[in-house]
Parts: structure tokens; sequence; C-alpha cells
């Protein structure tokens, strides 16, 4: 899709649909919604960025901006707080026993 081809209130619209109805549908579909909103935070982000940062204001691009800034502290708190997860688990996996070995998906073999 286009987004120059499109009118500002479509840009609006589209925008606020990868913001806001992602959220309401994730609770309904939680594996998938969860899994992969920081994704769509992303798509959001990327595609309207130009729209919301650098084309020339018009009415609807206040909130396109607002959106777009709500994706990227999204998709950043996210990134955080899987790669906090992802070294302390890493760090600890061995001294928590099987509880460590329990939550991996392969057990590596040898001396921890």
């Amino acid at each position: 899709m286009n987004l120059e081809r499109l009118p500002n209130e479509e840009k609006l619209s589209l925008c606020r649909k990868y913001y806001l109805v992602i959220l309401v549908l994730m609770p309904l579909i939680f594996s998938g919604g969860f899994a992969f909103l920081p994704f769509l935070w992303l798509v959001n982000v990327v595609w309207f960025f130009k729209e919301a940062f650098l084309k020339p204001a018009y009415t609807e691009q206040l909130l396109i901006k607002t959106y777009v800034k709500r994706s990227a502290l999204g998709l950043l708190l996210w990134v955080a707080v899987l790669t906090t997860w992802n070294i302390i688990f890493q760090h600890f996996r061995a001294q928590w026993g099987e509880v460590g070995d329990n939550l991996s998906f392969t057990i590596p073999l040898g001396i921890p």
C-alpha cells in the first residue's frame, strides 16, 4: 500500500488501527496477539515515521505522531524487558536447577 496516495484521514485511520485495534484484540487472542504485538508496533513506527515527522504539517498529523511515539515506546519497552529476561535467564539458568531446565527448550550438555 502506498501511503502517499491515501488521503490524510485514511492514514490516520490506518495508523490508529495498527495501534489501538491490536491492543483491543490482544487479550482475545493472547498467544498470537501478545507475541506479535511488538512486530506490529515496529511496522507502525517504520511505516508512519515519515508521515508523522518529515511531512509538512496537516490536521491529522498530531494524532499520527502520538500513535507512532506510543508504538515506539511500547516496542522499546518490550525489547528492554525481553533483553533483560534473556540476560538473567542465561546467567542464572544453571543455578536454578530443575526450574531452569524446565524453562529451557533444549538442555545443553556438559558442565554449566
